[in-house]
């Protein structure tokens, strides 16, 4: 799976979940500012993306840091890609 494969699917996870316009899907994107997300929403992200990519996230402190779009699809690549090694 390559890097966009995994932004692609991120990005359709998200917006199925949380009824997101696909045009709003950009990097730059604020969770809350841009696309309305709240600290509940973020625990369902989580679980979307773990059934999505078969990661596990749970506590992980990096992801109260994450903030953008593209913060999360960093985030995702790192959890798949330590998956896969």
């Amino acid at each position: 799976m390559t890097d966009e494969d995994i932004i692609d699917r991120t990005n359709a996870a998200i917006a199925e979940e949380f009824e997101l316009d696909a045009a709003d899907m950009t990097p730059e994107a604020s969770f809350k500012d841009d696309l309305g997300l709240d600290s509940l929403d973020a625990v369902d992200m989580v679980i979307v993306l773990e059934q999505e990519f078969g990661i596990k996230i749970g506590k992980d402190p990096r992801i109260a840091t994450i903030k953008t779009l593209a913060d999360l699809h960093a985030f995702v690549i790192d959890k798949k890609r330590a998956l896969e090694s």
